[in-house]
C-alpha cells in the first residue's frame, strides 16, 4: 500500500521518491486512491509558506504562493488544461481531431491564454482571501485530486497507452473510499463546506458531459484540466 502513497507522490508532485517504486507491478492503480491526500499534503505545504510569508504583502504573498503551486506540482495539470484547451478550440466538434491535437506537445494560443486565464483567477481568489488562507490552500488542491480519483470511477478512459491506462484498473472501493472521506472532510472542517460541494459537484458534472461528448470519455490531459478547473471552482467559491 505505501508504495501506491508513494508513486501518488512522485507523479503528482516534485517531491523525491525512490525511483524503483514506478517499477513495481500495479503501482499506478495502487496509487490512485491516493490521490487526495497527496493534494492534503500538497496543501499543507502551501499553508506553511503562507505562514511564512504571512508579513508580507498580500499581493506578493498570493503570487508566491500560485508560483510554488506551480512549481511543486511540475505543471503537470496546467500543462493537462493547455493542450485540452487547444484540443477543444481546434477540434471543432471532431472526435479524432480533438484526440490528435492533444497529442502535440506545441502550445496554440487557446492552451496560453487558458493558462494564464486559471493562473489569474488563483491569484486573484488568494489575494482576496483573509491571510494565511488556509482552508482554502488545503482544501483546493485536495478536491482537485480527489476529482481525479472520482473521474476513474465514472469516466471511462479512451486513450490506450496513455499516462492514466495504468490507473484504470485501481480498486473501485478503494477510490470510493478515498473520495468519500475528502468529501466528509470538506463538510465538516471547511466552512460553507455545503456550498463549495455543490459548487465542485457541478463543475464535474460539466467537464464529465463535455467529455462524454466530444471524447466519449477522458483522456489523461483532460484529466488535468480537471484538476485545475475543480482548484479554481474552489478558491473563487470561498472568496467570493
Amino acid at each position: 500500500m505505501i508504495d501506491g502513497l508513494l508513486a501518488a507522490l512522485g507523479f503528482l508532485t516534485r517531491l523525491p521518491v525512490p525511483g524503483a517504486v514506478f517499477a513495481r507491478p500495479g503501482v499506478q492503480a495502487r496509487s490512485l486512491p491516493w490521490y487526495p491526500l497527496v493534494g492534503l499534503l500538497l496543501g499543507a505545504l502551501l499553508v506553511a509558506l503562507a505562514w511564512l510569508l504571512r508579513d508580507s504583502g498580500q499581493l506578493l504573498s498570493a503570487a508566491l504562493l500560485v508560483a510554488a503551486w506551480a512549481w511543486l506540482t511540475g505543471g503537470l495539470h496546467l500543462d493537462g488544461l493547455a493542450d485540452s484547451a487547444d484540443a477543444w478550440v481546434g477540434g471543432m466538434g471532431d472526435r479524432a481531431r480533438t484526440l490528435e491535437i492533444m497529442k502535440d506537445p506545441r502550445s496554440g494560443p487557446a492552451g496560453v491564454a487558458a493558462v494564464v486565464l486559471v493562473l489569474m483567477v488563483k491569484f486573484a481568489a488568494l489575494a482576496s482571501l483573509p491571510a494565511p488562507a488556509s482552508p482554502a490552500l488545503l482544501v483546493a488542491p485536495m478536491l482537485g485530486r480527489a476529482a481525479l480519483t472520482g473521474a476513474f470511477l465514472v469516466t471511462p478512459y479512451v486513450r490506450s497507452g496513455g499516462l492514466g491506462a495504468g490507473l484504470a484498473p485501481a480498486s473501485k472501493l478503494a477510490c470510493g473510499m478515498a473520495v468519500l472521506l475528502a468529501v466528509i472532510a470538506t463538510a465538516a472542517f471547511v466552512p460553507r463546506g455545503g456550498w463549495l460541494l455543490l459548487v465542485t459537484i457541478v463543475v464535474f458534472w460539466l467537464w464529465r458531459r463535455a467529455c462524454m461528448r466530444r471524447l466519449g470519455g477522458m483522456t489523461g490531459d483532460a484529466c488535468g484540466a480537471l484538476a485545475e478547473l475543480m482548484e479554481v471552482a474552489v478558491l473563487v467559491t470561498l472568496a467570493v
